[in-house]
C-alpha cells in the first residue's frame, strides 16, 4: 500500500514516514499543499495523510480541490485544532478522517488500517486467484493449504499483482505503487522481488506470475 504524507514539519515528516515503513507501507513525503495536490492528482495512492495548516495552499482548500474533480482517494486530516467548528469544517471538506496533534503513531496507523477495510470496488478482504488466497486483513498468503512467508514488500508486490490480475502490470506501474519516490522506473528492484515471490510460490513454469517481455508482469487468473 502507497500512503502520501503532506506535512512541512519535519520531525514529524521523520517520524511518521519511519513508522509506516517499518509497517510495511511505501510513503511519499512533500511539505506544502500545492504540491501535495499535483502528487494526488498525478499519482495513485491508497490514503493521503493531509496537514491543515501547510504553506502555499491549506489542507481544507486542498481536499475541497480534489474532491471537487470526484479524486476519491481516502483522506486523514491532521490538525492542532481542536474546536468542533474546525472538525466540521475538515470533514465538510470532504475529508474520510480527523485527527488532533499530539496524536499516538499506533492510532494514526490504526486509523489509515480502517479506512484501507472499507468496502470499495477494488478492494476485498481475501482475494483468492487459482490456488493463492491473501488475506488483506492478516497479510497472510497461503498456497492451498501451505502458509507462504513473505516480507512485507513481498507481499505488497504480490498483492498489487493479483488486484490486477490478467492485467499486464509495468515495472514502473509496481514501483510507483510498491515503493517511494527515492527509487525510479530504471531500477531492477522489481525484477529481484519477482524472483523471490516465484522461488516462494515454487513458481518455476511462470504458472502464476507471467513475464511480459519488455513491459512487465501479470498475474494469470487460470
Amino acid at each position: 500500500m502507497r500512503i502520501l504524507l503532506i506535512e512541512d514539519n519535519t520531525k514529524l515528516v521523520k517520524y511518521i514516514a519511519q513508522a509506516f515503513t517499518e509497517d510495511g507501507y511505501a510513503i511519499d513525503a512533500v511539505g506544502d499543499g500545492e504540491t501535495g495536490e499535483r502528487m494526488i492528482r498525478m499519482d495513485t495512492y491508497d490514503v493521503v495523510i493531509l496537514d491543515i495548516m501547510l504553506p502555499q495552499k491549506d489542507g481544507v482548500a486542498v481536499c475541497q480541490s480534489v474532491r471537487a474533480d470526484d479524486i476519491a482517494v481516502p483522506i486523514i486530516l491532521l490538525t492542532a485544532k481542536g474546536e468542533v467548528e474546525d472538525r466540521i469544517i475538515g470533514l465538510d471538506s470532504g475529508a474520510d478522517d480527523y485527527l488532533m496533534k499530539p496524536f499516538a503513531i499506533e492510532e494514526l496507523l490504526a486509523r489509515v488500517r480502517a479506512l484501507l477495510r472499507r468496502p470499495q470496488s477494488h478492494l476485498h478482504e481475501v482475494l483468492l486467484i487459482q490456488d493463492i488466497s491473501l488475506n488483506t486483513a492478516t497479510h497472510e498468503v497461503h498456497q492451498s493449504e501451505r502458509l507462504i512467508n513473505l516480507t512485507l514488500k513481498e507481499y505488497s508486490v504480490l498483492e498489487y499483482l493479483m488486484r490486477n490480475a490478467d492485467t499486464v502490470v509495468t515495472r514502473e506501474a509496481l514501483i510507483n505503487h510498491c515503493w517511494d519516490f527515492a527509487y525510479n522506473a530504471f531500477s531492477n528492484i522489481t525484477d529481484v522481488y519477482i524472483k523471490q515471490l516465484r522461488s516462494k510460490l515454487n513458481d518455476t513454469n511462470e504458472t502464476y506470475i507471467k513475464t511480459v517481455r519488455g513491459v512487465g508482469y501479470t498475474f494469470k487468473v487460470g
